[in-house]
């Protein structure tokens, strides 16, 4: 069965060997369909973007396929396909498909996300798209080796700064080193990105233009229906631009009905009158919702990953914090209590544990995927 075989692999590595995948992928590559691939890359905002394009393509008629990661509750939510996760009998079949083009040795050898991605393309053989997000990175993440036939660019920031690079421009630079044909660029926030993507354009003559130039005044007009429809939050609304500028791109006329059903959960959700939940866990994540919620008060039920800058996060929510309530989560890569608990006190910010939702108060649930996870298997039940 496939959760025993992707149990038995490491989810995350300290090294990651780039020529594994590119190696193993050559080798059963003649027994595959690739459909037309979106590649989604950038350190923010590609799981909606995703789930926005995903959706309108669907509508519009197409055979389509999300595959994002990681995934909340169930390993399904990864791989999308027609408009909802797929199935445990597909997901099987596909496991068994790959093992019988794969030899055991290099079966074993990928490493989770790789062979999860390379399921992904079994599943999504007979589509007509997909919309691909990348795991880690652009140049060398396992997405990459798939010819493509656009690339969607969200934006860029410091993260994983002990793979990608410690300044804007080395992350930037390896992200778009994925670009194989032509990119769209969503806004960014530093400069430096755009700078990177004009030298990358110019020296291997490729087309990278900003998401302005595929839209137009009745675009806005859209978007401002859907947004006020799905309740989008301002950065939301900007993952929504580049997703349609994508359909201009490939031609694809659209109307405001394509997205009714596009929002994806875990995106400043809302589970009840007084919880919020996102799965941002970086420092971009964290000024986007800062702003969104402008100034109103919640109580931040949070916990960080280790190698995350958890401190500048806290600073960036503080305006819209009352206090913090730090909810256990058991999971290696989590801070330790007493080290997360000395950041909340250098920010002058009460704190406690968290151990229970009350009716009168208002929660932010923010933090990683493990932190959304653990909230909504053991404290909430709507």
């Amino acid at each position: 069965m496939l959760v025993q075989f992707l149990d038995n692999k490491p989810l995350y590595y300290d090294e990651i060997d780039y020529t594994r995948m590119p190696r193993i992928y050559a080798k059963i590559k003649k027994h595959l369909r690739v459909p037309k691939i979106i590649h989604l890359i950038g350190t923010n905002g590609k799981g909606t973007t995703g789930r926005f394009l995903d959706s309108a393509l669907y509508s519009l008629g197409f055979k389509t396929g999300h595959y994002t990661s990681p995934h909340i509750l169930a390993f399904n939510e990864r791989i999308w396909l027609n408009s909802e996760n797929v199935s445990d009998v597909k997901l099987n079949q596909a496991h068994q498909e790959l093992l019988a083009l794969l030899s055991k040795e290099d079966a074993d050898a990928l490493s989770y996300f790789e062979y999860t991605t390379l399921l992904a393309l079994l599943v999504y053989q007979e589509c007509d798209y997909v919309v691909l997000e990348a795991g880690l990175g652009g140049e060398h993440d396992a997405t990459a080796v798939f010819e493509n036939i656009l690339t969607l660019v969200t934006p860029i920031d410091l993260d994983h700064e002990a793979f990608l690079g410690t300044t804007i421009e080395e992350i930037a630079q390896t992200k778009l080193n994925a670009v194989q044909s032509a990119a769209i660029i969503g806004m960014q926030k530093h400069p430096e990105v755009l700078e990177v993507a004009a030298k990358i354009a110019s020296e291997k003559g490729l087309k990278i233009v900003s998401f302005t130039e595929y839209l137009n005044t009745e675009d806005n007009v859209k978007i401002a229906q859907i947004s006020e429809e799905l309740l989008l939050a301002p950065y939301l609304q900007m993952n929504l631009k580049l997703a349609i500028a994508a359909l201009n791109y490939l031609g694809l006329s659209y109307q405001t009905k394509e997205f009714s059903n596009a929002k994806l959960f875990g995106r400043l959700s809302r589970l009840s009158d007084n919880i919020l939940l996102d799965v941002g866990h970086n420092i971009l994540a964290a000024d986007s919702i800062a702003k969104s919620l402008d100034g109103e008060k919640y109580t931040l039920v949070y916990n960080s990953y280790k190698d995350k800058n958890y401190k500048e996060i806290l600073r960036l929510l503080k305006p819209v914090i009352s206090n913090v309530e730090i909810i256990k989560v058991d999971e290696e890569r989590i801070e330790e209590a007493a080290v997360l608990k000395e950041a909340v006190v250098d920010l002058s910010l009460e704190y406690s544990e968290f151990n229970e939702l009350s009716n009168d108060k208002n929660y932010l649930v923010f933090g990683s995927f493990s932190v959304a996870e653990t909230f909504l298997k053991k404290y909430y039940h709507g």
